[in-house]
């Protein structure tokens, strides 16, 4: 029985060490809320379209913390978002860099189903996964996911694939909409 005792020990011993290991190295990992990468962060549109030439809108922002990156290298945040990030950052706001692209309306994927093939191309190529489906099977988009960022569409084979503009969100009732009465009939008996 003490076999089982002192190995229990040691099992809990080990435990307790690596939860406290994990416990400093998160507290050294944590982002600071505060830090300029953090700032700059919050002012891209978060896409993750690869558009501005880095991996997604955080590396963009560590590189633009740096110094790599200017400030006008994202398309989808627009000259508005070129606006914050100088604002931001102090510096003269400049025009969007045409060579990156060109900004677009909110817009989401649409995979035709009766065209995809599921050869799941697509789920690989979404920096977001915004896109379900099994291999062989057809495939379709978590729309309240799908940031509209336009890299599933070149990995598709049968182009089933097309970009449409983000519906507006759906409210309801109306806050300031008169309510309507609806009559009842009421019958004594």
């Amino acid at each position: 029985m003490s076999g089982v005792l002192t190995a229990l020990v040691v099992l809990l011993a080990l435990l307790l060490g690596i939860g406290l290991v994990l416990r400093i190295g998160a507290k050294r990992l944590a982002p600071d809320e505060d830090s300029v990468v953090e700032r700059i962060n919050a002012v891209l549109p978060q896409t993750q379209c690869a558009q501005c030439g880095y991996p997604g809108c955080r590396p963009y922002a560590e590189a633009i913390a740096r110094g790599e990156a200017d400030i006008n290298q994202c398309p989808p945040g627009g000259e508005t978002g070129v606006r914050e990030l100088a604002e931001l950052l102090g510096r003269e706001p400049k025009p969007l860099d045409a060579e990156r692209g060109e900004t677009k309306p909110p817009q989401v994927a649409l995979i035709d189903e009766d065209r995809c093939i599921g050869c799941t191309l697509c789920i690989q190529a979404c920096p977001v996964d915004a896109i379900v489906g099994a291999a062989r099977r057809m495939h379709t988009v978590i729309e309240a996911d799908c940031t509209g960022c336009e890299l599933c569409l070149p990995p598709c084979p049968v182009d089933c694939i097309d970009l449409v503009p983000r519906p507006a969100p759906f409210i309801w009732p109306e806050p300031d909409a008169p309510r309507r009465s609806i009559p009842i009939e009421v019958r004594h008996g």
